[in-house]
């Protein structure tokens, strides 16, 4: 067994990474909901969603900054 404590870099290094893998995952995963042949969707639905996920990325980018700020829930 390996004994070295994990540094706080590798602790980031090692979380964010799975973590950013899901989102590229969930990303996606989302993409198949552009099939027409199964889904029905209006441009105004696509803008809202991209417009959330735009908004959530840039809050995450402020707190990395040091001026995070609350979110409010995704509701299409």
């Amino acid at each position: 067994m390996n004994n070295k404590k994990e540094t706080a870099n590798e602790r980031f290094k090692r979380v964010a990474s799975a973590r950013t893998q899901k989102i590229i995952d969930m990303i996606e995963l989302l993409g198949n909901c552009s099939n027409r042949r199964v889904y029905e969707y209006s441009q105004e639905d696509v803008d809202k969603i991209f417009n959330a996920i735009e908004t959530e990325l840039n809050l995450i980018k402020e707190k990395y900054k040091g001026n995070g700020k609350n979110k409010e829930k995704f509701i299409l």
